[in-house]
């Protein structure tokens, strides 16, 4: 049910990631000019990361009616899988963005007090400077899952990806210029507009602006998630590398700077935490041979560098969704980094990941958490 007005109108604000989720969605990968050997390998990376997830909260995973079958036999029992078509399967950008509020609905407004921002989707750039050409079933994801959970849609129509923000639930939202500024998403809008939209959609009152995301997140244009995330209200995790040689290098210095110089929405000064990039990593021969360059989707060359990081991983109700890249000193260290930064969870390493980073993104991406209903 699509709702007039605006989140912050009806009461209703982003909640961090950390806060109950009631279930985790994601896509189910396919594509083969994007995925490799016709998306094998990928597909049992899903496999992995929907079933950690799911021991510890409930996970839905969408395909297409050709891939249905496929996904349901690789995928275990207790894990829903429903029917959806879609251009790709990254649904932390094509979902919904979840919305909460505690109490009564505003007069003539929506009874429920869980809803979803259905915000523009142009496959991160457009025509000219997107992952694939065409994006029209994308574009219906998020409408299709609000609909499947009968809550209520906020539609708006800037361009906005779930991975290029990050809130801790207290009114502090963290995002990239280099992202939201670019001029393939929202070229009309200026940053005070974008905050004033965020403002009143996210119920976020402090932006802390990086200027630039990871080293290599080309597809995205620097999405915050490759980059910095919270880890909980006042602390933040960086992505870092120590090699002055490495163009990362000055990325994570200069988020540094912008880091420690900034508060949140509540004045505190912020904690960070570094985590440690792998690698740096580069698609293989072998790798960029598998992707069926045809044309339609971003092309896949020998030797590009992957934008690969501990940054991009996923809270579960209890759990910490990482990705493991077979870089074994610095997957053991982004365990031990989280495993100290959330003590109250169990750090679960996925290894693999590189098959999802092959495909421009990774845990975070693929996921995109529903929060439970707030008690009144």
């Amino acid at each position: 049910m699509e709702v007039r007005g605006t989140p912050e109108f009806h009461g209703y604000r982003m909640p961090a990631e950390w806060e109950p989720h009631s279930q985790t969605w994601m896509g189910w990968p396919e594509r083969p000019d994007n995925w490799r050997d016709n998306a094998v390998h990928a597909q049992r990376v899903f496999v992995k990361v929907a079933t950690a997830i799911s021991k510890f909260e409930p996970v839905t995973v969408c395909a297409s009616p050709s891939q249905w079958e496929n996904a349901r036999s690789q995928l275990p029992e207790h894990i829903r899988v429903i029917e959806m078509s879609m251009n790709d399967s990254w649904f932390r950008d094509t979902g919904p963005t979840f919305v909460i509020r505690k109490g009564a609905s505003t007069p003539g407004g929506p009874e429920h007090n869980v809803a979803g921002i259905d915000w523009n989707f142009n496959s991160w750039g457009g025509f000219d400077d997107g992952c694939y050409q065409d994006w029209s079933l994308d574009l219906l994801v998020a409408r299709k899952i609000l609909e499947t959970e009968k809550l209520p849609r906020f539609p708006n129509g800037m361009i906005l990806e779930g991975g290029s923000i990050h809130v801790d639930g207290e009114g502090t939202c963290l995002t990239t210029e280099e992202c939201l500024l670019n001029k393939n998403r929202n070229p009309d809008l200026s940053k005070e507009q974008i905050e004033v939209i965020l403002k009143t959609y996210l119920g976020v009152q402090k932006f802390i602006w990086l200027p630039r995301g990871l080293y290599g997140d080309d597809d995205t244009n620097g999405h915050i998630d490759n980059m910095c995330c919270f880890a909980k209200p006042g602390v933040v995790l960086l992505s870092w590398t120590d090699d002055e040689k490495d163009p990362q290098f000055e990325r994570s210095q200069e988020a540094f700077s912008v880091l420690s110089n900034a508060t949140d929405a509540n004045g505190r000064k912020l904690q960070i935490i570094k985590l440690h990039v792998p690698g740096p990593l580069y698609m293989t021969e072998e790798e960029a041979a598998g992707v069926s360059q045809t044309g339609e989707a971003k092309p896949r060359p020998p030797g590009t560098r992957l934008a690969a990081s501990y940054a991009n991983f996923y809270i579960a109700n209890g759990g910490i969704i990482t990705p493991q890249f077979g870089d074994q000193k610095w997957d053991d260290e982004a365990v031990r980094v989280l495993s100290q930064a959330f003590p109250d969870h169990e750090v679960v390493g996925i290894e693999g990941a590189r098959e999802i980073v092959l495909g421009g993104g990774n845990v975070h991406c693929i996921t995109q958490q529903q929060p439970s209903c707030p008690a009144a």
